[in-house]
């Protein structure tokens, strides 16, 4: 295993405009009014790039990508061009790695082939696409901008366009959903043969509009039967869970996630992002950017785009390694523990033992992961970790 200063980076591109704002997301993301400003918010991501290399000493550009990953809001409706004048601007500043995953979120209601085409040519290499539901009914309760066949449309292109690795996102326990419809839903979207899944609850987030006026959703009984039944007809199909809503078909599983979930480290721009760096003496260092697109295009390229930095603390690196590595099936070798936090693991045997003793943990001298108990109780076994707990 390489020790994490010898990994290679990730890199997260935020992409803060949409259509509209679905009343379910507490993204950061802004109804787009008028024209995208794609050269002036591409020239400020190159800055806030460089501010980020310049930031940290030069082991860290020599790192290099393993992955990259365009999110938002919508990227799919910046153009083919300026996502391919970003990732030239990337890869002159950064090695990346032969194998590198580029992925890009779109929008089914913002599909454009010849931009598809143009994406792949660019270098983008894996689609995750915001399907959310193959019920138009429960899309337009969704708020969202497009409809089934606007789903339909956007795998079919993308499959023309030369994409072999999509991911599609599904919800579920949606509003008035019930189990049997929640199956034809996920059935309608296994049909598409995506490589990768991602199957989420529902949840009203605060400061959205459905925590302030939400729909009627299953209660919690209906909903676990949902998500259960999905679990089993993902398995079915063939895809295999490896993190609380991520499944995939092998070897697809998504590598730039996978950085975060085994507590990589890695490099936020653009307008809301967030980045981890562990800088050695001075410990892991998190920031963010503003989220609101005006203060980070006048600030890009310097402090000023920063809305906070800082350093994460001691106490507090257990809770954040195991929020992380505990999503995923597998769990972690104890060793990966020592490297990340630069801490001894018997500094958490007391919450260790605890966890096993409430059945919540399974732990070898290789590995310690969640047991099926522990993953269907997660808040619950990561809260063990907490400083004060």
């Amino acid at each position: 295993m390489l020790s994490r200063d010898a990994q290679p980076l990730a890199l997260y591109v935020h992409f803060p405009w949409c259509v509209r704002k679905c009343p379910y997301c507490d993204f950061n993301s802004h109804p787009l009014r008028g024209e995208v400003p794609e050269t002036a918010y591409v020239d400020a991501l190159i800055r806030d790039l460089d501010f980020e290399l310049r930031s940290f000493d030069t082991a860290l550009a020599a790192r290099g990508l393993g992955s990259i990953f365009m999110g938002g809001g919508t990227p799919s409706l910046f153009s083919d061009a300026a996502i391919a004048r970003l990732l030239d601007a990337v890869a002159a500043r950064l090695p990346m790695a032969p194998d590198i995953e580029v992925t890009l979120e779109a929008n089914p209601g913002t599909v454009d082939e010849s931009h598809f085409r143009g994406y792949r040519a660019a270098g983008v290499n894996r689609l995750s696409i915001g399907v959310q539901s193959m019920d138009d009914a429960q899309l337009r309760v969704l708020g969202r901008i497009h409809g089934r066949d606007d789903a339909l449309r956007a795998v079919d292109i993308a499959r023309r366009a030369g994409f072999d690795n999509l991911n599609l996102d599904l919800m579920f326990a949606l509003s008035r959903q019930t189990p049997e419809a929640a199956e034809t839903d996920l059935r309608a979207l296994i049909a598409l043969a995506p490589e990768h899944v991602s199957y989420y609850h529902l949840t009203l987030e605060p400061n959205t509009a459905f925590a302030a006026a939400p729909p009627p959703l299953p209660d919690d009984d209906v909903a676990w039967a949902i998500h259960t039944a999905g679990q089993a007809l993902l398995a079915e199909a063939g895809y295999a869970q490896y993190e609380v809503s991520a499944y995939a078909k092998p070897n697809r599983r998504a590598r730039h996630n996978l950085s975060y979930w085994t507590f990589g480290d890695y490099l936020g721009i653009g307008a809301g992002a967030h980045g981890k760096i562990g800088t050695g003496v001075s410990g892991i260092r998190r920031r963010a950017r503003h989220k609101l697109p005006r203060l980070f295009l006048a600030g890009a390229g310097s402090a000023a785009a920063l809305q906070s930095d800082s350093v994460v603390e001691s106490a507090d690196l257990p809770f954040e390694f195991m929020m992380n590595v505990l999503r995923l099936h597998e769990g972690f070798a104890p060793q990966a523990f020592v490297d990340a936090t630069g801490l001894a693991l018997d500094s958490i045997e007391i919450p260790l033992v605890r966890a096993q003793t409430l059945g919540l943990i399974e732990r070898t001298p290789q590995r310690i992961r969640p047991s099926a108990r522990g993953r269907d109780h997660l808040n619950s076994l990561i809260e063990l970790f907490l400083p004060d707990a």
